[in-house]
């Protein structure tokens, strides 16, 4: 940012354009101007949003299922952005952009609390807890079968399938990934559990229990093709939410119950 500032003749050093390798001096008058933020590419459309929480500094929502967070081929509408759009006409610019700040990713059929920031200074206070693993994210997934233990921890790294680019995986030359999980419900052949991604790789938690032996139920990608158990979709859900926000530094933890459509897997299941 600071190099874009510079490039753009919007840092004098006494008065003069400075070059990025300008060693500065004690006594040296440095002045700033932040340009106004560049209109986002993006246009606001008013979809339905269930805000859990609210301040100056960020939104916390309750994603449902089938919404894609950020614009992408084939999904240039009906995203989580051009809603928050929206919702917070006025956000301040995220990176020099008039956009909300996704802060981390939901898949698109994962439902679920989400956290968006709306100004730049609340984007990096938040990026930097996440960076640190100080967010306290939990997840219910169903699972295919019964892990071995009533809690574990799985430890195995994660990058790009060599063989389905398009998928990750667990490999050898992958990123740190730690996930802790542990039973909530046992079922006949299935069981509920809550997931505790300590890292943030990529489809981390469906990586990591496809690779136990235990898919989620209704995962397409990393589960298994033929289930016996009728499920919409993937059966995850970003359960509880706990941050420090950026205003005051006090910690808070938001909740969101299981969705109708999952509820009702699991009432087939209790039948």
């Amino acid at each position: 940012q600071v190099q874009r500032l510079l490039d753009g003749g919007f840092i004098t050093v006494n008065g003069a354009l400075p070059k990025a390798s300008h060693q500065i001096k004690a006594g040296d008058y440095i002045q700033v101007r932040f340009p106004p933020p560049v209109p986002s590419t993006v246009q606001p459309e008013p979809i339905p949003l269930r805000v859990v929480y609210e301040d100056s500094d960020l939104l916390v929502i309750d994603k449902p299922a089938g919404m894609v967070v950020h614009p992408a081929p084939g999904h240039k509408a009906g995203t989580l952005v051009a809603a928050v759009l929206a919702h917070a006409p006025d956000l301040a610019g995220i990176g020099g952009t008039q956009r909300p700040g996704i802060v981390h990713r939901l898949d698109k059929d994962t439902s679920g609390l989400i956290l968006v920031a709306k100004n730049d200074a609340a984007y990096r206070y938040l990026q930097d807890q996440f960076k640190s693993r100080s967010v306290h994210k939990v997840y219910l997934a169903l699972l295919e079968g019964t892990p071995p233990t009533e809690r574990g921890r799985v430890e195995a790294p994660i990058g790009r399938d060599p063989r389905h680019r398009q998928r990750m995986a667990v490999t050898m030359g992958g990123r740190e990934a730690v996930t802790e999980y542990r039973l909530v419900t046992r079922y006949a052949g299935y069981t509920l559990v809550a997931a505790e991604p300590k890292t943030g790789r990529t489809h981390q938690i469906r990586v990591h229990f496809s690779w136990l032996g235990h898919p989620v139920v209704g995962d397409a990608v990393y589960g298994r093709r033929a289930s016996a158990l009728d499920c919409p979709r993937q059966f995850l859900h970003a359960h509880r939410l706990g941050f420090r926000l950026p205003s005051n530094g006090s910690h808070v933890e938001f909740e969101s119950p299981l969705p109708v459509d999952l509820l009702a897997v699991l009432a087939r299941l209790r039948q």
